[in-house]
């Protein structure tokens, strides 16, 4: 990736993180619509380092966090995330997905499987990373269709829960 043109990649990324807040921005204009609210843009490429052979990473600056994102094609030709705020897991996006937060405290697994369980709802896949043990937690679960209002409820009220999106692609 580094030995690429990567203009297009910080164009398409820029506008994933500014359509919450300018739904009209594209990727044309993207880094327009970013220097007019002061937002400082930087690409920085470098040789290989690390485990993949290429990578590439997406990191958000605000007064109030940090947030990365990190993902990497394998060798099926398939694009993965393989880190979610400084930690390390491995998932493909599907349709629909579930975001948690939580921290790494026994019994989170079953009570969410349980919640899913009674709720009708099949996970297609499950991935989970943590900082340290006993630390935070992030949960990125596939599901086979969108999971209703009442679910999200549900899963937001187990313990250790600390926050709970839908994603959908």
């Amino acid at each position: 990736v580094a030995e690429l043109k990567t203009k297009p990649l910080t164009a398409a990324a820029l506008a994933g993180v500014l359509r919450p807040l300018l739904t009209d921005v594209n990727m044309v204009s993207a880094a327009a619509s970013a220097r007019d609210r002061g937002i400082k843009v930087e690409e920085v490429t470098r040789g290989q380092d690390g485990a993949f052979e290429s990578y590439i990473r997406l990191t958000v600056f605000t007064d109030e966090y940090d947030r990365s994102l990190a993902g990497t094609v394998f060798s099926d030709g398939r694009p993965r995330i393989i880190q979610v705020r400084n930690i390390n897991m491995e998932f493909e996006v599907m349709p629909h997905m579930l975001f948690i937060r939580n921290s790494d405290k026994p019994g989170f697994v079953g009570r969410f499987g349980t919640v899913m369980g009674d709720e009708g709802v099949n996970i297609a896949t499950f991935n989970m990373g943590r900082d340290k043990p006993g630390g935070d937690a992030i949960c990125v679960v596939a599901l086979d269709a969108p999971v209703s209002d009442s679910t999200m409820k549900k899963v937001k009220a187990l313990e250790h829960v600390v926050r709970v999106n839908k994603l959908t692609f």
